[in-house]
């Protein structure tokens, strides 16, 4: 289970996202632990079982267990938050903004993990979950701790790849005769 095998069962049509996830897992300039966390989080986002299967098996190889379970942690949490805070966003009232959010929310302040780290899983799975405001909340924290804006852009173009592949084999999936 792996990088590979995903790359394997990308069709000849989705070419530039095969070379792409070779190319996002192999060339970062991201710790170890930042990468396969945000490969992790952002196959977690993407809930396609055969994109979570291969790539949670390969960053388990490079994740201690409490990274690991950290990573769960962003996807899970963001999850929740994209959802509110893209949708307090977007109902256009600022009122909602300033009301409490009242939902639980203690892995971001104890991840368990460095959080510079967990914030980059964070942002990554926002991209994904299309939340602006949890995306600009993340860069900012992340640019404030001092992360340059091309590792940022790393996160990002992790996330955008992840979820291209699980798109792809989603939908080859559903298309596939014994789907019809």
């Amino acid at each position: 289970m792996s990088v590979d095998a995903l790359k394997e069962a990308l069709p000849a049509y989705a070419k530039d996202t095969k070379l792409n996830l070779g190319s996002v897992t192999t060339t970062s300039q991201l710790t170890e632990q930042q990468l396969w966390g945000t490969v992790l989080a952002c196959a977690l986002a993407t809930g396609s079982r055969q994109v979570i299967a291969e790539l949670s098996q390969e960053a388990g190889d490079y994740l201690s267990a409490e990274a690991f379970e950290a990573a769960k942690g962003a996807a899970s949490i963001m999850a929740m938050n994209n959802v509110y805070y893209r949708a307090t966003h977007l109902i256009g009232d600022e009122t909602y903004a300033t009301l409490p959010a009242k939902l639980r929310m203690s892995i971001i302040g104890k991840p368990g993990v460095d959080k510079v780290d967990f914030e980059l899983w964070c942002l990554a799975v926002s991209a994904i979950n299309g939340c602006g405001r949890c995306l600009e909340s993340h860069e900012k924290v992340l640019r404030e701790a001092g992360l340059p804006r091309e590792q940022i852009q790393e996160a990002l173009r992790i996330a955008a790849v992840v979820n291209a592949t699980a798109a792809t084999l989603e939908a080859e999936a559903a298309l596939a005769p014994a789907a019809l």
